[in-house]
């Protein structure tokens, strides 16, 4: 489903991104982790063109996402994106922000729209607050209302920026436990997060970054139990002790 290969990236001298490939079979959750700064989330925003990268390339679902003529709106249309801080519309109510694209992209009726919108609501427990502004709910409410916003879409892929590094640790659990649902209905996943649970609960395979390299690329059961750099120990001995 996604194929990434040989992607560098440099911000004027600066490279963020070395040689990177590896790739998301389809309903496969892959999680990239590392140190902050290791580049992971440049990586996750060159898969749908957010990022632009300097080398290499990445193709979704056969859709090259480097080449000029690849129509990228459309493309973004088909990936679900889930950020770190949510990017809601604060002016509009959950019901719209989760109708807004459906219409204007998709081209569905409002009433189409607003059904498929309440349905996925119902779905991350959210039916009751469907006319109340994002500002009126929780950290995890909003980024489970981002999370149906991008489901909404009916993504063949979704990609996950961080989603609960902006959350309180109260709040954590309730997106995980909508990752941890997808993830179990076959949902094609790329995740960037410090989440070492969900990780070895979910994920297939666990892609290990520092200084924009993929150190690792390992099976999950693997990763956790044996890591092979003396990098990727030395995270997890820090990580998991806390």
């Amino acid at each position: 489903m996604i194929e990434i290969r040989n992607v560098s990236k440099w911000y004027g001298p600066t490279q963020v991104l070395k040689g990177c490939s590896t790739q998301v079979a389809k309903g496969e959750v892959v999680v990239v982790c590392g140190p902050s700064g290791s580049g992971k989330s440049t990586l996750i925003k060159c898969v749908n063109g957010l990022e632009p990268f300097t080398e290499g390339s990445i193709a979704v679902d056969g859709i090259s996402v480097g080449d000029p003529k690849t129509d990228l709106p459309k493309l973004r249309a088909r990936v679900g994106m889930v950020f770190q801080h949510f990017e809601l519309f604060p002016h509009m109510s959950v019901r719209q922000n989760l109708a807004l694209a459906q219409v204007r992209v998709l081209g569905r009726k409002a009433e189409e729209a607003d059904a498929r919108g309440m349905s996925l609501l119902d779905r991350v427990g959210l039916r009751a607050h469907a006319d109340k502004f994002p500002g009126q709910l929780s950290g995890g409410q909003q980024q489970r209302v981002a999370i149906a916003r991008a489901l909404a879409m009916d993504p063949i892929c979704l990609l996950f920026d961080e989603p609960t590094s902006a959350l309180d640790p109260e709040m954590i659990g309730e997106v995980l436990d909508v990752m941890v649902e997808l993830a179990q209905e076959g949902m094609t996943m790329m995740c960037v997060t410090h989440e070492m649970g969900f990780a070895r609960k979910v994920a297939r395979r666990v892609v290990f970054m520092d200084h924009g390299e993929i150190v690792e690329d390992a099976p999950a059961g693997a990763f956790f139990d044996a890591p092979a750099s003396d990098r990727a120990r030395t995270f997890l001995a820090r990580i998991l002790h806390h």
